[in-house]
Protein backbone atom coordinates (compact mmCIF):
# COMPACT_ATOMS: atom_id res chain seq x y z
CA UNK A 1 0.00 0.00 0.00
CA UNK A 2 2.94 2.30 0.88
CA UNK A 3 4.17 1.83 -2.64
CA UNK A 4 0.86 2.66 -4.18
CA UNK A 5 0.73 5.73 -2.35
CA UNK A 6 4.44 6.62 -3.26
CA UNK A 7 3.45 6.20 -6.86
CA UNK A 8 0.58 8.51 -6.70
CA UNK A 9 2.23 11.08 -5.13
CA UNK A 10 5.20 10.78 -7.53
CA UNK A 11 2.44 11.02 -10.00
CA UNK A 12 0.72 14.32 -8.62
CA UNK A 13 4.10 16.20 -8.37
CA UNK A 14 5.15 15.59 -11.92
CA UNK A 15 1.81 16.98 -13.02
CA UNK A 16 2.02 19.86 -10.54
CA UNK A 17 6.31 20.49 -11.83
CA UNK A 18 4.96 19.78 -15.54
CA UNK A 19 7.31 17.24 -16.09
CA UNK A 20 6.27 14.12 -18.48
CA UNK A 21 4.89 11.17 -15.30
CA UNK A 22 6.18 8.73 -17.97
CA UNK A 23 9.69 9.40 -18.20
CA UNK A 24 10.38 5.62 -19.10
CA UNK A 25 8.27 7.37 -22.62
CA UNK A 26 10.51 10.07 -23.66
CA UNK A 27 14.25 10.44 -24.98
CA UNK A 28 16.12 13.22 -24.01
CA UNK A 29 18.46 15.05 -26.51
CA UNK A 30 21.00 18.00 -25.34
CA UNK A 31 21.06 21.03 -27.24
CA UNK A 32 24.68 22.46 -26.40
CA UNK A 33 24.17 25.93 -28.27
CA UNK A 34 25.45 30.03 -26.94
CA UNK A 35 22.31 31.15 -25.41
CA UNK A 36 23.91 34.34 -23.80
CA UNK A 37 26.61 36.62 -24.53
CA UNK A 38 27.28 38.22 -28.23
CA UNK A 39 26.51 35.02 -30.28
CA UNK A 40 23.47 34.23 -28.49
CA UNK A 41 21.45 34.97 -31.69
CA UNK A 42 23.39 31.88 -33.35
CA UNK A 43 22.64 29.58 -30.60
CA UNK A 44 19.00 30.63 -29.76
CA UNK A 45 17.97 29.95 -33.62
CA UNK A 46 20.10 26.47 -33.73
CA UNK A 47 18.61 25.47 -30.17
CA UNK A 48 15.12 26.79 -32.47
CA UNK A 49 15.26 24.41 -35.63
CA UNK A 50 16.82 21.56 -33.73
CA UNK A 51 13.06 21.77 -31.48
CA UNK A 52 11.33 22.38 -34.71
CA UNK A 53 12.61 19.04 -35.63
CA UNK A 54 12.16 17.29 -32.25
CA UNK A 55 7.85 18.91 -32.93
CA UNK A 56 8.18 16.76 -36.09
CA UNK A 57 9.74 13.54 -35.05
CA UNK A 58 7.01 13.34 -32.52
CA UNK A 59 4.52 13.77 -34.67
CA UNK A 60 6.00 10.93 -36.68
CA UNK A 61 5.67 9.00 -33.98
CA UNK A 62 9.22 9.75 -32.19
CA UNK A 63 11.77 7.21 -31.94
CA UNK A 64 12.14 3.79 -30.44
CA UNK A 65 8.58 4.12 -29.75
CA UNK A 66 9.21 7.05 -27.27
CA UNK A 67 8.80 10.44 -27.83
CA UNK A 68 11.66 13.14 -27.82
CA UNK A 69 12.04 15.95 -25.28
CA UNK A 70 15.24 18.14 -25.22
CA UNK A 71 17.64 20.50 -22.87
CA UNK A 72 19.61 23.46 -23.50
CA UNK A 73 23.29 24.26 -21.99
CA UNK A 74 24.22 27.45 -22.13
CA UNK A 75 27.69 27.47 -24.30
CA UNK A 76 27.90 31.41 -24.03
CA UNK A 77 30.40 30.87 -26.43
CA UNK A 78 32.81 30.63 -23.64
CA UNK A 79 35.36 27.85 -22.88
CA UNK A 80 34.59 27.35 -19.58
CA UNK A 81 30.69 27.75 -19.56
CA UNK A 82 31.04 25.38 -22.10
CA UNK A 83 32.81 22.77 -19.82
CA UNK A 84 30.12 23.36 -16.90
CA UNK A 85 26.99 22.90 -19.93
CA UNK A 86 28.35 19.95 -20.91
CA UNK A 87 29.03 18.09 -18.18
CA UNK A 88 25.63 18.84 -16.51
CA UNK A 89 24.43 17.37 -19.96
CA UNK A 90 26.55 14.47 -19.80
CA UNK A 91 25.12 13.77 -15.98
CA UNK A 92 21.68 14.35 -17.36
CA UNK A 93 21.03 11.15 -19.26
CA UNK A 94 20.64 12.78 -22.97
CA UNK A 95 20.96 10.21 -25.56
CA UNK A 96 23.10 12.12 -27.67
CA UNK A 97 23.89 15.81 -28.09
CA UNK A 98 23.79 18.30 -31.24
CA UNK A 99 25.45 21.25 -30.82
CA UNK A 100 28.91 23.28 -30.66
CA UNK A 101 28.78 26.97 -32.91
CA UNK A 102 32.02 28.33 -31.47
CA UNK A 103 35.28 26.17 -31.99
CA UNK A 104 36.64 27.02 -28.74
CA UNK A 105 34.10 26.29 -26.88
CA UNK A 106 33.27 23.42 -28.10
CA UNK A 107 37.35 21.52 -28.40
CA UNK A 108 37.16 21.03 -24.36
CA UNK A 109 34.14 19.39 -24.44
CA UNK A 110 35.05 16.43 -26.47
CA UNK A 111 36.78 14.97 -23.66
CA UNK A 112 33.45 15.56 -21.29
CA UNK A 113 31.49 13.73 -24.18
CA UNK A 114 33.36 11.25 -25.27
CA UNK A 115 34.16 10.14 -21.33
CA UNK A 116 30.51 9.74 -21.19
CA UNK A 117 30.55 7.88 -24.39
CA UNK A 118 27.62 10.75 -25.82
CA UNK A 119 26.92 10.53 -29.44
CA UNK A 120 27.92 14.54 -30.52
CA UNK A 121 26.68 15.84 -34.08
CA UNK A 122 27.78 19.33 -34.31
CA UNK A 123 26.31 21.30 -36.85
CA UNK A 124 28.47 24.68 -36.69
CA UNK A 125 31.98 24.20 -35.34
CA UNK A 126 33.98 23.65 -37.69
CA UNK A 127 38.04 24.34 -36.81
CA UNK A 128 40.41 21.69 -38.16
CA UNK A 129 41.42 21.83 -34.13
CA UNK A 130 38.40 20.17 -33.36
CA UNK A 131 39.67 16.70 -35.47
CA UNK A 132 42.93 15.82 -33.21
CA UNK A 133 40.72 16.28 -30.12
CA UNK A 134 37.50 13.81 -31.18
CA UNK A 135 37.52 11.38 -28.97
CA UNK A 136 35.81 9.04 -31.92
CA UNK A 137 32.16 9.85 -31.01
CA UNK A 138 31.50 13.21 -32.04
CA UNK A 139 30.61 14.33 -36.05
CA UNK A 140 30.77 16.94 -37.95
CA UNK A 141 27.82 17.98 -40.33
CA UNK A 142 29.60 21.21 -41.45
CA UNK A 143 32.33 21.33 -43.68
CA UNK A 144 35.92 21.89 -42.03
CA UNK A 145 38.16 25.16 -42.26
CA UNK A 146 40.42 23.55 -44.88
CA UNK A 147 37.10 23.16 -47.70
CA UNK A 148 36.50 27.47 -46.51
CA UNK A 149 40.27 27.89 -47.00
CA UNK A 150 39.54 26.22 -50.58
CA UNK A 151 36.72 28.19 -51.49
CA UNK A 152 38.00 31.57 -50.34
CA UNK A 153 41.56 31.46 -52.33
CA UNK A 154 39.51 29.82 -55.06
CA UNK A 155 37.42 33.07 -55.28
CA UNK A 156 40.12 35.31 -54.80
CA UNK A 157 42.01 33.87 -57.60
CA UNK A 158 39.47 34.40 -59.51
CA UNK A 159 39.06 38.18 -59.25
CA UNK A 160 42.65 38.66 -59.30
CA UNK A 161 43.81 39.52 -56.19
CA UNK A 162 47.48 39.10 -54.77
CA UNK A 163 47.52 40.70 -51.72
CA UNK A 164 45.31 40.03 -48.72
CA UNK A 165 45.03 41.25 -44.96
CA UNK A 166 44.04 38.53 -42.34
CA UNK A 167 42.69 39.61 -39.45
CA UNK A 168 41.60 36.79 -36.53
CA UNK A 169 40.45 37.14 -32.75
CA UNK A 170 43.23 34.38 -31.68
CA UNK A 171 40.47 31.64 -30.62
CA UNK A 172 40.04 28.18 -32.40
CA UNK A 173 37.74 29.39 -35.30
CA UNK A 174 39.73 32.36 -36.04
CA UNK A 175 42.86 31.78 -35.69
CA UNK A 176 42.65 28.30 -37.38
CA UNK A 177 41.14 29.60 -40.62
CA UNK A 178 43.06 32.57 -40.01
CA UNK A 179 46.38 30.19 -40.43
CA UNK A 180 45.52 27.96 -43.12
CA UNK A 181 44.77 31.12 -45.27
CA UNK A 182 48.32 32.52 -44.57
CA UNK A 183 50.07 28.84 -45.11
CA UNK A 184 47.64 28.21 -48.39
CA UNK A 185 47.99 31.79 -49.44
CA UNK A 186 51.42 32.02 -49.63
CA UNK A 187 51.91 28.61 -50.91
CA UNK A 188 50.11 29.63 -53.96
CA UNK A 189 53.05 32.50 -54.89
CA UNK A 190 51.05 35.33 -53.42
CA UNK A 191 51.45 37.68 -50.34
CA UNK A 192 49.86 38.61 -46.64
CA UNK A 193 50.52 42.13 -46.30
CA UNK A 194 49.01 42.38 -42.65
CA UNK A 195 48.41 39.03 -39.61
CA UNK A 196 46.58 40.85 -37.12
CA UNK A 197 44.66 40.00 -34.08
CA UNK A 198 42.28 41.89 -32.39
CA UNK A 199 40.69 41.19 -29.04
CA UNK A 200 36.67 39.87 -28.42
CA UNK A 201 34.75 42.37 -27.94
CA UNK A 202 37.19 45.51 -29.26
CA UNK A 203 35.32 48.95 -30.46
CA UNK A 204 38.04 50.98 -31.64
CA UNK A 205 39.92 49.33 -34.68
CA UNK A 206 41.83 52.45 -35.69
CA UNK A 207 45.59 50.64 -35.42
CA UNK A 208 44.85 47.90 -37.25
CA UNK A 209 43.17 49.97 -40.06
CA UNK A 210 45.60 52.54 -40.28
CA UNK A 211 48.10 49.11 -40.61
CA UNK A 212 45.84 47.84 -43.43
CA UNK A 213 45.49 51.03 -45.29
CA UNK A 214 49.64 52.14 -45.23
CA UNK A 215 49.90 48.56 -46.60
CA UNK A 216 47.17 48.55 -49.17
CA UNK A 217 46.07 44.46 -49.56
CA UNK A 218 43.72 44.01 -52.69
CA UNK A 219 41.11 42.23 -49.97
CA UNK A 220 40.97 41.97 -46.14
CA UNK A 221 39.74 38.79 -44.92
CA UNK A 222 38.33 39.14 -41.40
CA UNK A 223 38.08 35.38 -40.21
CA UNK A 224 36.08 35.66 -37.13
CA UNK A 225 32.63 36.52 -35.56
CA UNK A 226 30.25 39.27 -37.23
CA UNK A 227 29.06 41.23 -33.68
CA UNK A 228 32.94 42.34 -33.98
CA UNK A 229 33.30 42.11 -37.68
CA UNK A 230 30.99 44.64 -38.38
CA UNK A 231 32.14 47.23 -36.29
CA UNK A 232 36.21 46.74 -38.19
CA UNK A 233 33.80 46.90 -41.76
CA UNK A 234 32.58 49.84 -40.86
CA UNK A 235 36.04 51.45 -39.67
CA UNK A 236 37.67 50.17 -42.50
CA UNK A 237 35.45 51.78 -45.30
CA UNK A 238 35.00 54.91 -43.30
CA UNK A 239 38.87 55.50 -42.96
CA UNK A 240 38.99 54.99 -47.37
CA UNK A 241 39.61 51.12 -47.74
CA UNK A 242 38.08 50.62 -51.04
CA UNK A 243 39.99 46.68 -51.24
CA UNK A 244 37.21 43.77 -51.60
CA UNK A 245 36.09 42.93 -47.93
CA UNK A 246 35.36 39.71 -47.05
CA UNK A 247 34.63 37.19 -43.84
CA UNK A 248 34.04 33.71 -42.72
CA UNK A 249 31.00 31.48 -41.96
CA UNK A 250 31.47 33.08 -38.37
CA UNK A 251 30.57 36.40 -39.69
CA UNK A 252 27.39 34.74 -42.51
CA UNK A 253 24.38 36.60 -39.91
CA UNK A 254 22.61 38.95 -41.37
CA UNK A 255 23.37 40.98 -37.83
CA UNK A 256 26.42 41.84 -39.64
CA UNK A 257 24.41 44.36 -42.03
CA UNK A 258 22.71 46.40 -38.43
CA UNK A 259 26.51 46.52 -37.57
CA UNK A 260 28.10 47.90 -40.54
CA UNK A 261 25.42 49.71 -42.17
CA UNK A 262 25.92 50.47 -45.64
CA UNK A 263 29.68 49.64 -45.49
CA UNK A 264 28.46 45.75 -45.51
CA UNK A 265 27.75 46.65 -49.43
CA UNK A 266 30.17 44.54 -51.81
CA UNK A 267 31.23 42.07 -48.64
CA UNK A 268 31.81 38.19 -49.50
CA UNK A 269 31.12 35.98 -47.36
CA UNK A 270 32.08 32.37 -47.33
CA UNK A 271 29.27 30.54 -45.90
CA UNK A 272 27.67 27.35 -45.29
CA UNK A 273 24.33 27.01 -46.97
CA UNK A 274 21.41 28.66 -45.53
CA UNK A 275 18.00 28.64 -45.82
CA UNK A 276 17.21 31.31 -48.27
CA UNK A 277 19.56 29.98 -50.81
CA UNK A 278 18.55 26.10 -50.48
CA UNK A 279 15.19 24.93 -52.15
CA UNK A 280 14.29 22.00 -50.26
CA UNK A 281 14.51 24.51 -47.20
CA UNK A 282 11.49 26.43 -48.64
CA UNK A 283 8.94 24.04 -45.85
CA UNK A 284 11.02 24.62 -42.77
CA UNK A 285 11.35 27.64 -43.18
CA UNK A 286 8.01 28.50 -43.54
CA UNK A 287 7.16 26.31 -40.39
CA UNK A 288 10.39 28.00 -38.85
CA UNK A 289 8.82 31.32 -39.58
CA UNK A 290 5.48 29.91 -37.94
CA UNK A 291 6.45 28.49 -34.90
CA UNK A 292 9.01 31.55 -33.63
CA UNK A 293 7.94 34.52 -35.59
CA UNK A 294 11.63 35.00 -37.22
CA UNK A 295 13.11 33.64 -40.42
CA UNK A 296 15.53 30.82 -39.70
CA UNK A 297 19.14 32.31 -39.30
CA UNK A 298 22.36 30.95 -41.01
CA UNK A 299 22.93 27.47 -38.74
CA UNK A 300 19.46 26.98 -39.11
CA UNK A 301 19.26 24.00 -41.65
CA UNK A 302 22.53 22.30 -40.21
CA UNK A 303 20.87 22.17 -36.65
CA UNK A 304 17.61 20.76 -38.44
CA UNK A 305 19.24 18.21 -40.41
CA UNK A 306 21.59 17.46 -37.26
CA UNK A 307 18.56 16.49 -35.25
CA UNK A 308 17.19 14.61 -38.22
CA UNK A 309 20.47 12.82 -38.39
CA UNK A 310 20.72 11.95 -34.53
CA UNK A 311 16.91 10.45 -35.06
CA UNK A 312 17.66 7.96 -37.84
CA UNK A 313 20.70 6.88 -36.44
CA UNK A 314 18.76 6.15 -33.46
CA UNK A 315 16.47 4.72 -35.30
CA UNK A 316 18.35 2.46 -37.74
CA UNK A 317 20.54 1.42 -34.50
CA UNK A 318 17.70 0.38 -32.82
CA UNK A 319 19.01 1.07 -29.37
CA UNK A 320 20.01 4.40 -27.45
CA UNK A 321 23.29 1.63 -26.91
CA UNK A 322 25.58 4.81 -27.67
CA UNK A 323 28.48 2.59 -29.43
CA UNK A 324 25.79 1.04 -31.96
CA UNK A 325 24.44 4.87 -32.77
CA UNK A 326 27.62 6.09 -33.20
CA UNK A 327 28.98 3.08 -35.55
CA UNK A 328 25.40 3.55 -37.04
CA UNK A 329 26.47 7.45 -37.47
CA UNK A 330 30.18 6.53 -39.34
CA UNK A 331 28.82 4.56 -41.91
CA UNK A 332 25.87 6.71 -42.49
CA UNK A 333 24.81 8.22 -45.85
CA UNK A 334 21.85 10.20 -44.72
CA UNK A 335 20.00 11.96 -47.72
CA UNK A 336 16.76 13.27 -45.50
CA UNK A 337 18.34 16.14 -45.53
CA UNK A 338 17.58 20.20 -46.55
CA UNK A 339 21.34 20.90 -46.79
CA UNK A 340 22.85 18.48 -48.64
CA UNK A 341 23.43 14.33 -48.18
CA UNK A 342 25.69 13.53 -45.18
CA UNK A 343 28.47 10.63 -44.71
CA UNK A 344 31.64 11.17 -43.19
CA UNK A 345 35.26 10.76 -43.60
CA UNK A 346 37.09 8.19 -41.34
CA UNK A 347 37.77 11.53 -39.23
CA UNK A 348 34.36 12.17 -38.57
CA UNK A 349 33.85 15.04 -40.96
CA UNK A 350 31.76 15.76 -43.40
CA UNK A 351 32.72 14.13 -46.90
CA UNK A 352 32.40 16.95 -48.99
CA UNK A 353 32.53 20.61 -49.47
CA UNK A 354 29.45 22.24 -48.59
CA UNK A 355 30.75 26.46 -48.80
CA UNK A 356 29.37 28.63 -50.70
CA UNK A 357 30.05 32.33 -51.74
CA UNK A 358 27.67 35.50 -50.90
CA UNK A 359 27.82 38.86 -51.70
CA UNK A 360 26.14 41.80 -49.39
CA UNK A 361 23.44 43.59 -51.12
CA UNK A 362 20.95 46.16 -50.49
CA UNK A 363 21.71 44.90 -46.60
CA UNK A 364 20.77 41.35 -47.07
CA UNK A 365 23.05 38.25 -48.67
CA UNK A 366 22.68 37.34 -52.10
CA UNK A 367 24.54 34.61 -54.13
CA UNK A 368 27.46 35.91 -55.32
CA UNK A 369 28.39 35.87 -59.36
Amino acid sequence: MRNVMKTAAGLALAIVLGVPAMAQDTLTIGIMVPTTGSEATYGQDMANAVNLAIGEINAAGGVLGKQLTSTIGDDGCDAQLAVNAASKLAASGVVGVVGGYCSGATVPTLKIYGDAKIPLIIPAANSTKLIPENPGNAFMINSTGNDQVAKAIEYFTAKGIKKIAIINQGDAYSQDLADLTKKNWEAAGNTVTNFEVTNKGEQDYSAVVTSITAASPDAVFWTAYYADGGLLIRQLRERGYQGLIAVGDGSNSPELFKIAGPAAEGVIAFSNPTAEFLPEAKAFAEAYQKQFGAAPGPYSTLSYDAMKLLAWALTTAGTTDSAKVIETLQGANFTDTISGPISFTPEKTLARSNFVVLEGKGGAWTLAQ
